[in-house]
């Protein structure tokens, strides 16, 4: 088998793995999780709220023109821009037409971590109504669909190519081998590198607003431009670039120390963009997990750069007698290298977790245990590999040592995949953090007579055990309409229980409360009537459900 046939099997393998990896992932996740909202979710309140706060688990930026309050009536009833301090929305609301029923919360962000966050809650004012209103445009869950976890995949791919042909060439190549193909290699890891952020600028213009890739216009990925994750990606495009110019001649072994210095300065700076745009942003400690996370991707290039390097170009067609020479070598600069990306793994993966249960409690933790397991046995296979090096056999092995390589790459190759998608799922420090909704239990009813609009609630409706009675009363426009005087009744006249009149308290002029006991369950009939005036009076009358 030739060295380019190696090569192409070793990127199938790792296509395939891909595809293995993303196919059931589902769409991505975001990061920034709603941890508080005021109203809750799914609370009914007596009255129309002036505004609405969302507060998220750590700060975020609005998507221009993508936070709104709908009205029961399905009208647009947010007024301004929403304030933003410290990861929560300030939402004003109009003072004036606020109607009573079920209202719904609308938004899109950017969480600090640049990943898009979306969704919406409904809150009710008196009674939920009937049919709740809904967003104008449905949100999509995953715009860009798999996009930006194949764009991460093809970017590490693309690391790995890009390092491991230069790091060889520039310390351990044999001087009689041909440097032609690992250039070659190197070149088509930047490339990789670039297709993978541009396919990741194209995903977060596509996730940002809400819109499939296909719909994509160019001011949408112009916008991605004036983000955070946008100046980063913008930046690591041009290192590609001008790593392209310095790569050449590093890789051929003609370049001087101020050149191979330079694409390695490159090299560095490129590494920290990926932290740059992802968890470590955001996590309780980013100066120390970008670091972390930096050192973690290094000792990973390094190392499967380096292994993918030397299987495919070196291993086979080599002396040896200079086999004997390289692979000590290479040995320890691998142990180094896992060394490096296990003690920094671990280390961001406890920031990132946040606490033990999370290991397995939360989708992260589970990935993670996943391609911990999956690297354990890698490690185990490259253990064997080290012994045979020690034990100065490996290089009359080459044959072996390809096989055992082989192993090693496949496997990692869905170790990297397995890290695409973790990096696009609400770190473990996130779960369990969102927003609980209210549980009610109880009725809720809205009535309409001709005098005015009645919203009321029992709650427990349960028999034999005290449940409380509120009722509001508004005019047909929505306002608070003040009440002289209360007359509340309850019947069971299936059960021959005649009306029990109950004593109501007028906590506010609009506002009256009640404690009733229903001695047994069944449909009981309650009447509430409201004098407004010296004259004005009426009554509603419903079926109130009790058990």
């Amino acid at each position: 088998m030739t060295a380019r046939t190696r090569a192409a099997a070793l990127l199938g393998l790792a296509l395939i793995a891909l595809c293995a990896a993303l196919g059931p992932a589902g769409p991505a996740a975001a990061h920034a999780v709603v941890v508080a909202t005021t109203p809750q979710r799914d609370e009914v309140l007596g009255y129309a709220p002036r505004e609405v706060l969302v507060t998220f688990s750590e700060n975020i930026a609005v998507v221009p023109g993508r936070v709104q309050v709908l009205a029961p009536d399905g009208k647009r009833i947010n007024v301004g821009e929403p304030e933003v301090r410290d990861g929560t929305i300030r939402i004003a609301l109009r003072p004036s037409d606020r109607p009573l029923g079920t209202y719904l919360v609308s938004y899109r962000v950017i969480s600090a971590d640049s990943h898009p966050v979306s969704g919406s809650f409904t809150f009710a004012a008196g009674a939920p109504s009937a049919t709740p209103p809904e967003p104008p445009l449905a949100e999509s869950e995953s715009p860009a669909g798999v996009l930006v976890p194949a764009a991460k995949y093809l970017g590490y791919l693309g690391l790995l190519l890009a390092v491991g042909p230069p790091l060889l060439t520039a310390t351990l190549w044999p001087r009689r081998r041909s440097r032609r193909g690992a250039t070659i290699a190197a070149l088509v890891g930047l490339g990789l590198v670039a297709a993978g952020t541009v396919g990741t600028w194209i995903g977060q213009a596509a996730q940002v607003v809400g819109t499939p890739v296909g719909r994509l216009s160019a001011a949408d990925l112009r916008a991605v431009a004036d983000t955070d994750v946008g100046v980063v990606l913008a930046v690591r495009l041009a290192l590609v670039g001008l790593a392209a110019v310095l790569l050449p001649a590093v890789t051929r072994g003609t370049a001087g120390r101020w050149r191979t210095g330079a694409l390695a300065a490159v090299g560095v700076a490129g590494l920290v963009t990926w932290p740059l745009a992802g968890h470590p942003i955001a996590s309780p400690v980013p100066p120390v997990s970008i670091a972390l996370t930096t050192v973690h991707i290094a000792g990973v290039t390094v190392w499967l750069g380096g292994l993918l390097t030397l299987t495919v170009f070196l291993l086979r067609g080599t002396h040896e007698r200079v086999l004997a020479r390289i692979l000590p070598a290479w040995s320890r600069w691998a142990t180094l290298a896992v060394a490096w990306l296990v003690t920094a793994g671990i280390i961001q993966a406890a920031i990132e977790l946040g606490r033990p249960s999370a290991l397995w409690g939360s989708t992260y933790g589970r990935l993670l245990l996943a391609k911990a397991a999956l690297l354990a046995g890698v490690l185990a296979v490259a253990a064997g590999q080290r012994r045979l090096i020690r034990r100065r056999v490996a290089a009359s092995r080459p044959r072996w040592v390809a096989r055992a390589a082989g192993v090693e790459l496949a496997v990692t190759a869905v170790v990297l995949a397995l890290t695409a998608v973790l990096v696009q799922t609400p770190p473990g420090r996130a779960a369990g953090t969102a927003a609980d909704g209210v549980t009610r239990e109880g009725v809720a009813q809205s009535l309409t007579t001709d005098l005015f609009t009645l919203q009321f609630d029992v709650y427990p409706a349960v028999a034999g055990t005290p449940n409380s009675l509120h009722a509001y009363v508004y005019t047909p426009q929505a306002k608070e309409l003040p009440v002289a005087e209360w007359t509340v009744t309850a019947a069971l006249p299936e059960a021959g229980i005649e009306p029990i009149t109950v004593d109501v308290f007028a906590l506010e002029p609009h506002h009256g409360s009640a404690e009733i006991h229903f001695p047994v369950a069944g449909d009981w009939t309650l009447r509430i009537s409201a004098r407004t005036s010296e004259i004005d009076r009426s009554t509603a009358t419903t079926t109130v459900t009790i058990r």
